[in-house]
């Protein structure tokens, strides 16, 4: 958490990690706090006058003129860290990226000004990492330092990923007033546009599906195939199977949503939060308006609220479990069964319930200012 406190400097303010303090800056930019996935590093960006500067784990590495978006990101393995700096070089503002605390510079040209930079991402096995940058009033990626071949008019944040296996890299982009996907240098159809969040790679690397708009309508394509056309198609709401088989996504027509699932058009409510498969690739669970859940299309029982996107299959695939409210309380429901009822059940980072076996998981509840690690086995 961030605290201010008022000193003979002025106002100050300061991170709580653990219940301890860290070093005091004029500022903390608190949307930027962020912990590594193993949960054991956590970094920020704070201000000193007019510059910026990223701290990891209290140590704050070189000011600038600012950090880029004021976001780091931490590999996968939580032990690389990198983010955009903005640098003053002549007249105008120029970027570049900051890796494991070094500026990159591009292999070929020696280069590390853009005009711009955007999208920091590493590949799933951590050893690679690719930005969008801009010059000359063109976008094009970086990957490992190495330039993109072809540049373009925009490019679209919140699509530029790696493949599951981190050889292929995939991102959308803008030219001509058209909007196209391109993987490994390859453009795809041009669209009205694509739908943002929306790209991703199966599992196995293999196929490519992302969500685009054509004439009013939307859609989603795999490998350069188109599905059938809806009103809109739910952003982030594409999934692969774990086998990577089957693909699954929301829809809406008429201002109501459904599952589409292999094709096959589920049936239509308010609202569908996003869909689960389970690890044998057999089973479909997803979210109702908030309030009950659909599992192999049955519907289980109606809550006040069930937490959209908690959906957890046990490893088996045998079992399913999602946090409930009712009465401003919150509990585990596992296969129909309700657990102890707790003022909130806590899920870090966005994440789901954790099974330790098929019949065991734990969780964090909180119950006045008492946090309680619960561990449960299903008799």
């Amino acid at each position: 958490m961030v605290k201010e406190y008022d000193s003979e400097e002025g106002h100050r303010q300061f991170v709580v990690v653990d219940g301890i303090e860290g070093e005091r800056y004029d500022s903390i930019i608190e949307d930027s706090i962020i912990f590594s996935p193993d949960g054991q590093r956590v970094g920020y960006v704070a201000r000193t006058d007019i510059l910026s500067s990223v701290v990891l784990d209290e140590v704050e590495d070189k000011r600038y003129e600012g950090i880029v978006e004021d976001r780091l990101v931490f590999s996968p393995d939580g032990q690389r860290v990198a983010y955009g700096v903005v640098l003053r070089s002549g007249a105008e503002p120029t970027s570049t990226l900051v890796v494991d605390g070094v500026q990159w510079r591009d292999r070929a040209t020696g280069r590390n000004l853009y005009e711009k930079t955007s999208s920091v991402t590493f590949s799933p096995d951590s050893q690679r990492v690719a930005c969008f940058a801009r010059q000359r009033d063109k976008w094009f990626v970086v990957v490992d330092k190495e330039e993109a071949r072809q540049s373009y008019y925009a490019a679209l944040k919140g699509n530029l990923i790696f493949s599951p296996d981190s050889q292929q890299v995939a991102y959308a982009v803008e030219e001509d007033d058209f909007q196209f996907v391109v993987v490994n240098e390859l453009e795809g159809k041009e669209y009205d546009k694509i739908i943002v969040g929306s790209l991703i790679f199966s599992p196995d690397s293999q196929r490519v599906a992302y969500a685009a708009e054509w004439n009013d309508s939307q859609f989603v394509v795999v490998n350069g195939a188109e599905l059938k056309r809806y009103d809109s198609i739910i952003a982030g709401s594409i999934v692969f199977s774990p086998d990577s088989q089957r693909l699954a996504y929301v829809a809406q027509d008429r201002n109501r949503q459904f599952v589409v699932i292999d094709g096959e058009e589920g049936e239509q409510f308010s609202s569908v939060g996003p869909v689960t498969i389970s690890p044998d690739s057999q089973r479909v669970a997803y979210t109702v308006n908030n309030q009950f859940v659909i599992v192999d299309g049955i519907e289980g029982e109606n809550y006040e609220t069930v937490m959209a996107g908690g959906l957890t299959f046990g490893p088996d695939s045998q079992r399913l479990a999602y946090i409930a409210e009712v009465g401003n309380k919150q509990f585990v429901v596992v296969d129909g069964m309700e657990g102890k009822q707790y003022d909130s059940i806590v899920i870090p980072n966005g994440g789901n319930i954790s099974f330790d076996s098929p019949d065991s998981f734990h969780y964090l509840a909180c119950e006045g200012d008492i946090v309680y690690l619960v561990e449960e086995r299903i008799e």
